[in-house]
């Protein structure tokens, strides 16, 4: 078995921000992380094994990257027992993709070896799912771990990727050149670093969430402009828009510009299916008073129509709850309906 340790000096996100993006942040809880990825060869569980496995942890202070490498398939065994016992250690796994492909990969090669479940009592984080939210909301071509980290401008990859280091193992199976075992380990380390990027992106979705503060108000005929700060640095600025508005972010803050309809602004709701829409009001009224008008009056709602109307008054301006429970309603639209332009 090739075992290979060391420090991550840079490049990825301090404990304390693993625990509070990934919903850990409560001081009660025990909270220890195991990032990992692994490399196969090949995608199907039955008709292929298990040569790697990479995995990153937070040890004395640092951030640690663990590596194990078979040199061939009778030591896949082996790699699963190592592993099994290393993350019994920690309480949460953190991988991208990893509850459709690595762990129940990993969980089917050790039931093919007559191995115990190891990821029995840990929790999973999967960034892939978690992270879904953000394609339309930051303009993302795509999920792959690789666009996540282009959007960070981090794609500083020089191995190959995946597919090509099957048949590199394969040939270092072989021959056993150095050489080859240094661009197979090169590119899951390059995976496990990306992972880090790639977790840093959770910053964004604190805005959906919620956890802002209100930093500040403007408003003048043409537009309202709401400034949000959150508790932690986005890894990259963005912009976006819809008709109706533009937001921009950077470092902590992030500007919401809306542009009035004859001097009011919509007020959207996210409990939609509790409204009926009322189109010759122009607005959604609760289903509680909508029961008792004639069905000919009102439709039922829809995201884009559970609304209703303010003027941008003084009591408004003035009042910062009002203000975040506006902004809160509707950057969670702003996130549905980009997901959908």
């Amino acid at each position: 078995m090739i075992v290979k340790k060391m420090p991550i000096l840079q490049g990825f996100p301090d404990f304390e921000t693993v625990k509070k993006l990934s919903g850990n942040s409560s001081d009660t809880g025990y909270f220890s992380p195991v990032f990992y990825d692994i490399e196969t060869t090949g995608l199907g569980r039955n008709s292929s094994f298990l040569y790697m496995i990479g995995a990153v942890c937070f040890e004395n202070d640092c951030w640690q990257l663990y590596q194990w490498l078979a040199p061939d398939f009778r030591e896949e065994k082996k790699l699963l027992e190592i592993f099994s016992e290393f993350i019994k250690n920690f309480t949460c796994t953190i991988q991208y993709n990893g509850d459709s492909f690595d762990q129940p990969y990993v969980q089917a090669r050790c039931a093919f070896h007559e191995l115990p479940d190891p990821f029995e009592g840990i929790s999973s984080f999967d960034l892939y799912k978690a992270l879904r939210p953000l394609k339309g909301f930051l303009k993302l071509p795509g999920l792959k771990q690789e666009q996540m980290e282009a959007f960070l401008g981090e794609q500083k990859r020089i191995y190959c990727n995946g597919g090509d280091c099957i048949c590199i193992y394969k040939k270092y199976m072989a021959h056993q050149e150095q050489t080859d075992l240094d661009i197979v380990m090169g590119h899951n380390m390059e995976d496990l670093l990306g992972l880090g990027e790639a977790f840093k992106m959770m910053g964004y979705l604190l805005l959906r969430d919620g956890n802002f503060e209100v930093n500040g108000i403007d408003y003048d005929e043409d537009c309202l402009i709401l400034q949000m700060k959150l508790p932690c640095r986005l890894p990259a600025a963005f912009s976006n828009s819809t008709g109706e508005f533009y937001i921009t972010g950077e470092d902590e803050l992030v500007n919401l510009l809306i542009k009035p309809v004859n001097g009011r602004f919509r007020q959207y709701y996210n409990n939609y299916k509790s409204y009926d829409y009322l189109p010759g009001e122009d607005m959604a009224v609760p289903k509680s008073i909508s029961r008792f008008m004639e069905k000919g009056l009102k439709q039922s709602a829809t995201r884009d129509t559970c609304y209703t109307w303010f003027a941008c008054s003084e009591e408004f301006l003035q009042n910062t709850n009002k203000q975040k429970q506006y902004l809160s309603h509707t950057i969670e639209y702003l996130f549905w309906k980009m997901e959908r332009v």
